[in-house]
């Protein structure tokens, strides 16, 4: 059992974030910011896939008008993603953002700052604080040599600490380092001096192969010590890939329900395309909210044992599948029907 970290809590659009709630995954469209039919498609796409907070890049002010648009055809929370101009953040948040995301290192100013979190408390939304190796300020380079975690760390707090003094305690921070280890100590020194709640991630985590295993080892590890409200698993490619693995990551601890997939590795014994099976098989489960564990497995005979705790499993032979549940066996059904009985079987499980 994780024993989560207490922090206060923040809503984004009726998400609460923070406070024990569940963790919400986010993703960010990488379609063109003024492309309003193909950044909405993609918004709806990530919502299916179980993305809870979507964020959107506003680099112009053209930018502004696209978000409003999408703003206005659905019903997702939408964050406006800002760098360097605070009146592009200010914008967006009367263009209806739920959430905006600043870094402030980059916006230069303490009154541009300001601008931003009169805007946010005019609105009612909160802002998340962004902070990551590639923006750390000047004096804080200087002083610690290089974007350590020490160095992230203390700018996070510290704009904690301004916008406190402002009157303005409705935020959410990000701490994020391409480096693993890096993202690691600079999360759990911050999580251990407030209780602001984290947004937590890997960033410019890679391809979804190794990015997938960056950011797992990354997510877990602070998961693991209870640190992370929300997440994002950053790669490069579809962010929909994205959701498949936050889900799978938070699923492995614990921290969220709904079907697990297990697939034997193979071997020299395997007649069948257990690999090709499993990925339908998971296609399949997507549309189940239950707790169930299922299992294909490439061996009739040790299948049913070895994964004797899953709910529900098939172990595939040389032109047939035997159905199991908790490592009885069912019945055998010929390869060519295999995925339709375990459908049937696994609504009936549910």
């Amino acid at each position: 059992m994780i024993n989560r970290r207490t922090t206060r809590v923040v809503s984004v659009r009726g998400v609460p974030l923070g406070g024990g709630y569940p963790i919400a995954i986010q993703s960010m469209c990488n379609t063109p910011a003024h492309d309003v039919d193909a950044t909405l498609a993609q918004v709806e796409r990530l919502a299916a896939a179980g993305c809870a907070i979507v964020r959107l890049a506003v680099p112009d002010m053209e930018a502004v008008g696209a978000f409003r648009a999408v703003r206005d055809k659905t019903s997702v929370p939408l964050v406006a993603d800002v760098h360097f101009d605070y009146r592009l953040a200010v914008a967006a948040i009367e263009a209806g953002a739920d959430k905006v995301r600043i870094n402030p290192g980059n916006i230069r100013g303490a009154d541009r700052v300001r601008a931003v979190i009169g805007a946010a408390r005019t609105a009612g939304v909160p802002i998340r604080i962004g902070v990551n190796s590639g923006s750390l300020e000047k004096h804080l380079l200087e002083k610690h040599g290089a974007p350590t975690p020490a160095a992230l760390a203390e700018s996070a707090l510290s704009w904690v600490s301004f916008f406190e003094d402002e009157g303005f305690g409705d935020i959410i921070v990000s701490i994020k380092s391409s480096g693993v280890l890096t993202a690691i100590a600079a999360c759990r020194e911050f999580a251990a001096r407030c209780d602001i709640p984290q947004h937590i991630g890997i960033t410019e985590a890679g391809t979804v192969r190794s990015g997938a295993v960056r950011s797992a080892v990354g997510l877990g590890a602070l998961l693991l010590e209870g640190i992370g409200d929300t997440l994002r698993v950053s790669l490069s490619g579809d962010p929909v890939e994205e959701m498949y693995v936050a889900k799978e990551i938070l699923k492995s601890l614990g921290l969220m329900g709904g079907p697990t997939v297990i697939a034997c590795p193979t071997c020299g014994r395997t007649q069948v395309d257990v690999a090709g099976v499993a990925r339908q098989v998971e296609e399949m489960a997507a549309g189940i909210t239950d707790d169930m564990k299922i299992a294909v497995m490439g061996c009739v005979v040790n299948g049913p044992g070895e994964a004797r705790e899953a709910d529900l499993g098939i172990a595939g032979g040389r032109g047939e599948w035997l159905i199991f549940v908790r490592g009885e066996p069912l019945r055998k059904v010929p390869e060519a029907e295999v995925l339709e009985e375990l459908r049937r079987e696994m609504f009936a499980q549910k």
